[in-house]
């Protein structure tokens, strides 16, 4: 009997009223989906709320039930509007306390910097219970408590906290995935992308259309943990486009 693979699931909260407002483009949306796909685990979904207390809370318990891990970006800087610690450790129902550790962290970092003031220390805040995530460019640790992992908004120190988090997460087959191109309307194969991903078990096949050259075309990418069933997949998709007259370019237009 043939089982299907477990599919683990992520959510990400990002927050932070600069990029609601449109003063600051997020980036780290799809570097965490890069990085999660490469653990074996899908980015299910992600929300982006403000600075506020209760609509954290909210989104914490609502995404950390329904995922697997829940990753949040931004707030846990050292200024008084950076209230994801408390916010998570509000919605987790405990105290929020000083970690030695990142106590310790902070002081050595700072020690030639002016030294750990109070608005350096709030870096050390985290929710009882919690663990400390590394971060080797500024010092001010991550935060991991149960399946929630806080993370700063800055992107290359996101980057460098999911690169100490490497290889430390429990998940699934990582997602494989291969391009074919065409230049042709979606609606023209909407039937052949249809039957194509039902003949083939364990694969998924989006379609994401361009206008290009005066031309429309889509690029039609197909997705699996099973390199087998990809390969199969797209040599499929490829034999219906050239069936249909349509040009089938491997690898994407």
């Amino acid at each position: 009997m043939t089982t299907t693979p477990r599919i683990w699931k992520a959510a990400l909260l990002v927050i932070g009223d600069e990029i609601l407002s449109g003063r600051t483009q997020d980036k780290n949306i799809a570097q965490v989906a890069s990085w999660l796909g490469v653990q074996g685990i899908r980015l299910a979904e992600v929300r982006v709320v403000a600075d506020d207390t209760a609509a954290i809370v909210e989104a914490v318990n609502a995404l950390r039930a329904r995922n697997d891990y829940l990753f949040t970006t931004g707030g846990i800087g050292p200024t008084h509007d950076d209230i994801t610690v408390d916010a998570v450790a509000e919605a987790l129902g405990v105290e929020v306390v000083i970690h030695p550790e990142a106590r310790a962290i902070l002081e050595r970092y700072y020690e030639t910097r002016g030294g750990l003031n109070e608005a350096r220390l709030r870096m050390a805040r985290v929710p009882d219970g919690a663990e400390l995530i590394p971060n080797r460019m500024s010092g001010a640790p991550g935060i991991q408590i149960g399946n929630v992992f806080l993370m700063a908004g800055v992107p290359s120190i996101t980057a460098g906290m999911l690169d100490a988090l490497t290889g430390a997460l429990e998940g699934g087959l990582p997602l494989l995935s291969q391009t074919v191109g065409s230049w042709a309307a979606e609606s023209e194969v909407a039937d052949l992308l249809r039957e194509t991903e039902r003949a083939h078990d364990g694969c998924v096949i989006g379609s994401y259309p361009f206008f290009r050259e005066g031309k429309v075309g889509a690029n039609f990418v197909v997705r699996s943990v099973d390199a087998a069933k990809l390969e199969d997949c797209c040599e499929a998709l490829v034999i219906g486009l050239r069936a249909l007259g349509r040009e089938a370019v491997p690898g994407g237009v």
